[in-house]
């Protein structure tokens, strides 16, 4: 009976303290942490939970743990050589997470997928694409890879280009376009927007209009800027040259 109640006991010190530490690691300010490293703790700790609970009921029973450490060690080198790909994975999924390059909510770029980051793991990151299909990379594909994340900066840059005809003045031409800017809401005027020429193209002149604007506003920025740059070429009468094919019948 005393062996008993030393077993409950025991057990439910290792629990409070279990559920004290998940308390103290949901009391982490977020400016000292992220949710991915928050959520990797509290596994951790859930895990070692298992673990330490385990061990212990098998002490009680009087099983040595010799025996299965080695039995352990034996399967662990099997296992090892068989999941080569899970330990690269898991060792890739460290570097993910200290590393700070990608959060949860972030638009992000990796071996052609476009989508955003819905879940950051040991093993693998877990995206949505924006037609809402769930895709998730290995962690080893991160680190290996080329990883755009286009929300990692507060503001981003777009460009676009436009082609005018070669009979328009280049003046009038810069001057119309520098007025495309002014029509977009969510352009900033720090970093200024910019307007040049970028060369001589095939069907006309190649200009460039380079804003400036907050990352999660992309979206609307491109369209408004699409509008703008057709009105004020619109308001300069500015032709938007393309390719012509001329067809010629030849009687015999």
């Amino acid at each position: 009976l005393f062996k008993l109640i030393g077993a409950v006991l025991i057990f439910a010190i290792i629990f409070v303290i279990y559920k004290l530490l998940l308390r103290a690691i949901k009391k982490i300010p977020a400016e000292k942490t992220t949710p991915q490293r928050t959520a990797i703790l509290k596994r951790t700790v859930k895990y070692l939970f298992y673990t330490v609970t385990v061990i212990y009921v098998l002490s009680l029973f009087g099983i040595k743990l010799s025996a299965i450490w080695g039995a352990a060690g034996i399967a662990g080198v099997a296992i090892g050589f068989a999941a080569q790909t899970s330990v690269s994975n898991l060792i890739s999924g460290l570097f993910v997470i200290t590393e700070g390059a990608l959060k949860i909510g972030d638009t992000i770029i990796v071996d052609g997928v476009t989508g955003v980051v819905d879940a950051i793991n040991l093993i693998s990151v877990r995206i949505h694409t924006y037609d809402n299909q769930m895709v998730r990379i290995p962690n080893s594909t991160i680190i290996n890879t080329n990883l755009t994340n286009n929300s990692y900066h507060k503001t981003r840059r777009l460009t676009l280009q436009v082609s005018v005809s070669y009979d328009t003045d280049m003046e009038q031409a810069l001057q119309a376009l520098s007025k495309a800017p002014a029509l977009c809401p969510t352009v900033i005027s720090d970093p200024a927007p910019a307007v040049w020429f970028d060369g001589f193209g095939s069907s006309g002149l190649t200009m460039t209009v380079a804003v400036w604007f907050e990352s999660s506003d992309f979206l609307q920025t491109k369209n408004d800027l699409h509008i703008a740059i057709k009105k004020v070429l619109d308001q300069a009468q500015i032709t938007i040259p393309f390719n012509k094919v001329e067809v010629k019948i030849l009687e015999k």
